[in-house]
């Protein structure tokens, strides 16, 4: 994946946005992070993102309400889902709304890379 490709990470936890920035930098990925929803949709419609983390319960609404949304206006982004709330409901109704991964925090860096090096551009 190139230095130019767009990540998006959504997540209201300023240290996951920290420490997943830091993981993709790694892979010569930069990535943008936005806290919200709202945030979020503005940064979709203006940079068209190929790859989006995004976590569940975010400060205006659920990330798994989003997703739809995201691959409406993004159909060949990749959107993996990160979230402390990891019950088989949650994953069910991520992957019935599109996702194309979730990962249960904490998260490790392998995990991180792997979908990385399998979503490449």
């Amino acid at each position: 994946m190139e230095e130019t490709s767009k990540v998006l990470i959504i997540d209201d936890e300023k240290d996951i946005c920290y420490l997943l920035s830091r993981l993709l930098k790694q892979k010569d990925i930069h990535a943008e992070c936005v806290c919200s929803l709202t945030e979020a949709k503005s940064y979709i419609t203006l940079n068209k993102p190929m790859i989006i983390f995004l976590d569940n319960h975010l400060p205006d609404g659920l990330g798994v309400d989003f997703i739809h949304e995201i691959k409406i206006q993004l159909p060949h982004c990749k959107v993996i889902m990160i979230t402390a709330h990891d019950t088989t409901l949650d994953r069910d109704k991520a992957f019935k709304e599109g996702v194309d991964y979730f990962i249960g925090k904490p998260f490790s860096k392998e995990t991180i890379f792997e979908i990385i090096e399998t979503s490449g551009s």
